[in-house]
């Protein structure tokens, strides 16, 4: 389903850790996602919500470098694009504003990040 769910669909990956952004990437691209990024900082990830004509969901690192990746997560509630965040924290650490918002714990699991980012698409 998730693959299905995901073809075409233009996704940010938003994640500093280069082999789980390219691992990521990889696993997008195979469920027939078209991904944008990945970006690896807060101020990357909001250059790009703001920049790209079209974005279809995005995976969002809670912890990007020591920075905490809500404001991107609020500019992309804000353009109303679906995601999810991927996070080794526990889950009090998000704000209730991001209850909605779909949580895989790392280590993630690939497949269960790809089925939670066409999870929240079909919300």
């Amino acid at each position: 389903m998730a693959e299905r769910t995901l073809r075409s669909c233009r996704i940010l990956v938003v994640e500093d850790d280069y082999l789980l952004a390219d691992d990521l990437r990889r696993e997008l691209d195979e469920a027939g996602a078209i991904v944008l990024g990945p970006v690896g900082t807060v101020e990357d990830a909001l250059k790009a919500i703001d920049t790209e004509p079209r974005i279809d969901g995005a995976l969002l690192d809670v912890n990007l470098g020591g920075e905490l990746a809500f404001p991107a997560g609020d500019l992309l509630v804000q353009r109303r694009v679906p995601f999810a965040f991927t996070t080794g924290y526990d889950d009090d650490v998000i704000p209730s504003r991001f209850a909605h918002v779909p949580v895989c714990q790392k280590p993630v699991s690939l497949i269960k990040v790809v089925s939670a980012i066409g999870r929240a698409l079909e919300k």
